[in-house]
This record gives C-alpha cells, sequence and structure tokens, in this order.
C-alpha cells in the first residue's frame, strides 16, 4: 500500500457525471454477483451521501467498494484540497476508475479488500483524522462497521450504505426484537444516525432488498465505562446468544455461573429479565462485574 500523493493542481472540471449504465456499457462490463455489486442510479441518493459526508474542501475521504467512480467523481468535486482515496477489490473495477477518472488529482486508487486496509495509516498520512464513505458490501458490512469502530480514533465520521434491516437493528432501541448486539457494540463507541432510506430501484441491477445510509460520528469516550473491549463484547453477545432464555442463563452459558449470580446481584440487575431488555450502561455494569476469562 502505497502513501497517495498529496493533492496538486485542482482537479479538471467534470462536466456531468456519467450513470452507472453508460459506464458499464462503455466498457463492455455487467454487475457481477460473486462481488455483491449494485450500482447506484439515485441522483438523490448521491446527494445525501455526498452532503453528509463532505465537511470541507479539504477533507481526506477514504471511500470503501468505489466501484465505477460515480460517488467517488461526486466526492471528489467537493474536496477540491483534499484527497479521497477509493479503496476497490474487483480488478476490472479498479481498470474502470483509472481510466474514468484519468487526470482527476485529488483521488488515490487503492486495488485492495478494504477489511485490509490500514484507515489509521491513511489519517497518519493526512495528519489528522480522516472522513470514510461507502456503499459497503451486504455480505461484509457487519466487519466492516466494526473495522470503522476501531480504528475511531482516526476517524472524524463515516458515512455508509448498508441493508435497510442491519440498520434497523443498529438504531433500534432496548426492548424490541430488532435490539441485538450489533447495535449495542457500535453505539457504545458511536453517535450513529440515519441519513437516507434508499430502495432497491435506485441501483442497477436492483438488488431483492432496500437500504439506508447511516451516519456514524465517533464518542470522545465510550457512553459508559469499557475496562476490558474484548471482555465487555463478550458480556454483550452472550446476553443475546440464546434470546429465548433469561439474562441469568444465557450468560450462564458462557460465564461460569457463580460469577454470572455474584454480577447480577453486584449490580442489581434482575437475571430474570432477556437480554434485550438491558442499555448499555447495564451491560457495561455486567462486564465490570463478571471476571474476565
Amino acid at each position: 500500500m502505497s502513501a497517495p500523493k498529496p493533492p496538486s493542481d485542482p482537479i479538471r472540471a467534470l462536466e456531468a457525471f456519467a450513470d452507472a449504465r453508460v459506464i458499464l456499457a462503455r466498457h463492455g462490463l455487467h454487475a457481477k454477483k460473486s462481488y455483491g455489486q449494485n450500482f447506484l442510479v439515485s441522483e438523490k441518493a448521491f446527494r445525501a451521501i455526498v452532503d453528509a459526508t463532505v465537511r470541507s474542501d479539504s477533507d481526506w475521504i477514504v471511500e470503501i467498494g468505489a466501484g465505477l467512480g460515480t460517488l467517488t467523481a461526486r466526492l471528489a468535486e467537493r474536496v477540491t484540497a483534499g484527497k479521497v482515496i477509493a479503496l476497490e477489490f474487483d480488478p476490472d473495477m479498479v481498470k474502470v476508475l483509472r481510466e474514468e477518472l484519468a487526470g482527476v488529482d485529488n483521488v488515490e486508487i487503492e486495488q485492495i479488500d478494504a477489511l485490509r486496509y490500514d484507515l489509521r495509516m491513511a489519517a497518519k498520512w493526512n495528519g489528522a483524522p480522516i472522513g470514510v464513505c461507502g456503499n459497503l458490501p451486504y455480505h461484509i458490512a457487519a466487519p466492516l462497521l466494526f473495522k470503522i469502530i476501531a480504528a475511531r480514533d482516526s476517524i472524524t465520521h463515516a458515512v455508509v450504505m448498508i441493508q435497510k434491516e442491519m440498520a434497523d437493528r443498529i438504531v433500534a432501541p432496548p426492548g424490541g426484537k430488532e435490539y441485538g448486539a450489533i447495535g449495542v457494540m457500535l453505539r457504545t463507541y458511536a453517535e450513529i444516525t440515519t441519513v437516507a432510506k434508499v430502495g432497491a430501484g435506485s441501483f442497477v441491477p436492483p438488488p431483492k432488498i432496500d437500504s439506508t445510509v447511516i451516519k456514524l460520528v465517533p464518542l470522545p469516550a465510550p457512553r459508559a465505562p469499557i475496562g476490558d473491549e474484548k471482555h465487555y463484547s463478550a458480556v454483550v453477545h452472550a446476553a443475546f446468544g440464546q434470546r429465548r432464555k433469561t439474562l441469568r442463563n444465557a450468560l450462564r452459558a458462557v460465564f461460569p455461573p457463580e460469577a454470572v449470580d455474584a454480577a447480577l446481584a453486584q449490580t442489581g440487575i434482575d437475571g430474570g429479565r432477556r437480554g434485550e431488555t438491558l442499555d448499555i450502561a447495564e451491560f457495561a455494569a455486567l462486564a465490570a462485574a463478571i471476571p474476565a476469562s
């Protein structure tokens, strides 16, 4: 992975943003199911993503899954004094990016699996925290979100499009069936808001599901004191691991029964409750009370 070149001359004017269908036809390509490719064509959705992502014209933005460069071009037009680092794994798409964005001086194209990309290194190159943006492939959206959270000290914010059902789970409050471990874990470390809802008809080819754009802004500190993040994660996942069981029994399936009973007594949390009724502060208290193995 090479360090991006600093911006040089102002980028050339992009007279009009080409539609994904036009770009695919121009290069004799089609969406690949194996890569989970569905290309955004909704101008309204593009505008919502760019507006939520770009804070100033000097922003550095890492775009995950740049694809045909349709979002990349729009971001580059807005960060004239900054940089867009476009990550793409598919070699056919990388070739398209390099041809379509040739001469756009503030775009750096990296052929790499986004899960292997070093976000902290990009922030180091910039000398300041970076933004993250992208239409996350549905099959790796969760690990990418956790990768972003893991690098939160180097990230100002992230604006990502994910499957609607996943977004609903992430923003769900305690007490409902959609509330789960992924929402607890992400919202422990970030403020998460919904930017836009994007229907299947906004893509070519249209996927079988709808999408949602969400924005993550890392918190200065976790919402509740977390001593051991790995242990905290283990407690949260254990609580949701067997949703039909009471909190006590779900935790006992992973941790020593005596340790669970002592922790429940210490925190004053009713072991007869279900895991989905606990808020983040209660999970943090339990994690602090249950000894890490």
